[in-house]
């Protein structure tokens, strides 16, 4: 009520100046115009003036004969506009002012808004951080130096970032990408921090690792945030199921309008308003709350699917309140927000809604998703590099110990035990190979590196799956188990090819009959897995000129051709700048398949990836590459 009182004093000190233009009424009491006679002055001597001839104060206000009364008005000050608030010059009234009865319907962060009132921070000067070193990984932690990209152009940044708005082919690449953007860096020179945050938390999202983009946003002060950085943290809260986690931004910015200003659609303008809705149910004003959702269901704000999901959510912040009853019939597509709601309140949500929508990636990342759904996606987002081997192998650990769970549902499980601990090594390989399958999923080589792991050095053991065996490993990062089967694999097989890629460092180039016996043998779709070997080799300087020259005419590709992208990796290489080589290398790595990659971007990262000190990595990409080419 005070809020309202105030909002209904604002407006009225703003009219003012209005009412001002007719006839003022007179507010006086009567004795201020008629007040009482003066004492009668003693006589005068002087023979000027007469107590008979001196004017009194009625006579003097009185108009002359014949003339009109007009009212008074005193001029305000600053003056040209009569619009203008009395006591401020040059404010002038906002066109969309509302009425006083709009004043009354309005909730109180409205009117806060409205009058300016929305506090800047939420903390003392003293508790608030610079926006600086914005990030999860400190230089120490693994991460990038901080000021590897301050002296870097900041349009050549801005563009690499801003193009990094998609999944990553190369598993391996996927993670080192995720660790430069995750990093502690300084903004480049001429780019804003908030901006630069901004950037890379929409990479972060657009990549699938909404849970690093979510720590890179909180550690920036919700008075800092822009409207770019406030729709990236919206996102990353949509993906890992904190619906809440936008409330502390919104109690300090006004970012209805975010969506607008990011170019976002409408439905997400209509989000905003359900977001903010949701958090002042959680704030303690549940009656609130169901107004503005009403209100939105009412002028068509959202769709009413999404209003029926916030009203749902909404409601569990009260003492009981009314049921919501959730239709999916006639909703024609999911979306995130959708998604992280329906999650988050257990509403089972239409196989056909998900088909295609790539939310394998939220569905392993949000807590609440049953562990059914979630052991089923963690295939894909071991494959993509969202999540480690070692947590892949937890859920499914989790799935064999979960009773409520049928023999189907926990198939995986038991096979993936029986990998580990299985009384045989012969057991433990039938295990990987039913793990496996004929498909050739990239997410099982990646559950089931650990187990490859274990199993004893023998060729007669793995037989022709010795090249998958040794890619499990890889794929995980187990070179020196995966090189222990250098003495069994043949050479010019796809064993030999991955430990000639892995190994840390090599005395003799590989020879060039040996990669001639590949590339005879090589039954990939126009020989693309010949083509990355060499051009991963060719990268780790691991092969003769003569030899390159050769191979890349049998094989009819040109790891010369240069263009804009391979120019700028190239020279951040000769500058000796690994982070700005590792989001170049991520922008060359855009697509959803490997098909998308040439030999030639290929071998530009994995020579530059060497060349300022990543040789780990481009180890890994280049091996990663044959197994999967």
């Amino acid at each position: 009520m005070r809020r309202l009182l105030l909002a209904g004093g604002a407006l009225l000190a703003l009219s003012s100046a209005t009412l001002a233009l007719a006839a003022p009424e007179d507010l006086l009491p009567p004795s201020f115009n008629n007040p009482p006679p003066r004492a009668t002055p003693a006589p005068s001597a002087s023979p000027s003036r007469t107590p008979d001839t001196q004017p009194s104060a009625r006579a003097s206000a009185a108009p002359a004969p014949g003339s009109v009364a007009a009212p008074v008005v005193q001029p305000l000050p600053g003056a040209g506009d009569p619009m203008a608030a009395p006591g401020a010059p040059g404010i002038t009234l906002p066109a969309n002012l509302p009425t006083l009865a709009e004043i009354e319907a309005m909730e109180e962060d409205e009117i806060d808004q409205l009058l300016g009132l929305r506090p800047k921070f939420d903390s003392p000067p003293a508790a608030r951080r610079a926006v600086e070193e914005v990030g999860v990984l400190a230089f120490s932690e693994g991460g990038f130096a901080r000021n590897a990209l301050v002296n870097q152009p900041a349009a050549l940044v801005r563009s690499a970032l801003a193009a990094s708005r998609g999944p990553v082919v190369s598993r391996w690449g996927h993670i080192l990408l995720r660790r430069a953007l995750a990093s502690r860096l300084n903004a480049p020179a001429g780019m804003e921090a908030a901006e630069f945050a901004a950037l890379r938390a929409a990479a972060l999202n657009a990549m699938g690792e909404s849970a690093v983009a979510r720590a890179l946003v909180q550690d920036v002060d919700g008075g800092n945030y822009t409207p770019a950085l406030s729709e990236a943290a919206r996102q990353a809260y949509l993906a890992t199921g904190d619906v809440l986690g936008m409330c502390p931004v919104l109690k300090l910015q006004p970012v209805a309008d975010a969506a607008a200003d990011t170019g976002s659609n409408a439905a997400q303008g209509g989000e905003w308003e359900l977001q903010r809705a949701i958090c002042t149910a959680y704030e303690g004003e549940a009656r609130s709350a169901d107004r503005r959702l009403q209100r939105a269901l009412g002028t068509g704000t959202a769709p009413e699917i999404d209003v029926r999901l916030a009203q749902r959510y909404a409601g569990a912040a009260a003492d009981g309140g009314r049921a919501v009853n959730i239709e999916w019939d006639g909703v024609g597509e999911m979306t995130p927000w959708r998604f992280a709601l329906a999650r988050a309140l257990g509403v089972e949500i239409p196989p056909a809604l998900l088909e295609g929508g790539g939310y394998d990636l939220p569905t392993v990342l949000i807590p609440a998703t049953p562990l059914a759904l979630r052991a089923a996606a963690a295939e894909r987002a071991g494959a993509r590099g969202v999540l480690s081997a070692q947590a892949m192998v937890d859920l499914q650990s989790q799935m064999f110990a979960g009773e409520q769970f049928t023999a189907e549902q926990k198939a995986d499980a038991v096979q993936l035990r029986a990998a580990f601990a299985a009384d045989s090594p012969e057991a433990r390989m039938a295990a990987l190979r039913a793990l496996w399958g004929t498909g050739g999923s990239y997410g099982r080589l990646v559950l089931t590196a650990q187990a490859a792991a274990r199993l004893p050095v023998d060729g007669a053991l793995a037989g022709d799956d010795a090249g998958r065996l040794i890619a499990s490993m890889l794929a995980a990062g187990l070179d020196r188990n995966a090189l222990r089967w250098g003495r069994v694999v043949s050479e010019g097989s796809e064993g030999w090819a991955l430990l000639a890629l892995a190994q840390p460092a090599r005395q003799s180039p590989v020879s060039a009959g040996a990669l001639d016996s590949f590339m005879d043998d090589d039954a990939s779709t126009g020989q693309r897995k010949s083509a990355f070997l060499l051009a991963g080799l060719a990268g780790l300087g691991r092969l003769d000129a003569d030899d390159v020259a050769s191979a890349s005419e049998d094989l009819g590709v040109n790891l010369a051709r240069r263009s804009q992208w391979s120019d700028k990796i190239t020279r951040a290489a000769q500058l000796g700048n690994p982070a700005l080589v590792a989001l170049l290398a991520g922008l060359g790595m855009q697509g959803t398949g490997w098909d998308r990659m040439t030999a030639r971007q290929l071998y530009h990262i994995v020579r530059s990836l060497n060349q300022v000190g990543l040789g780990a990595e481009a180890r890994m990409i280049a091996a990663e590459a044959v197994a999967r080419g």
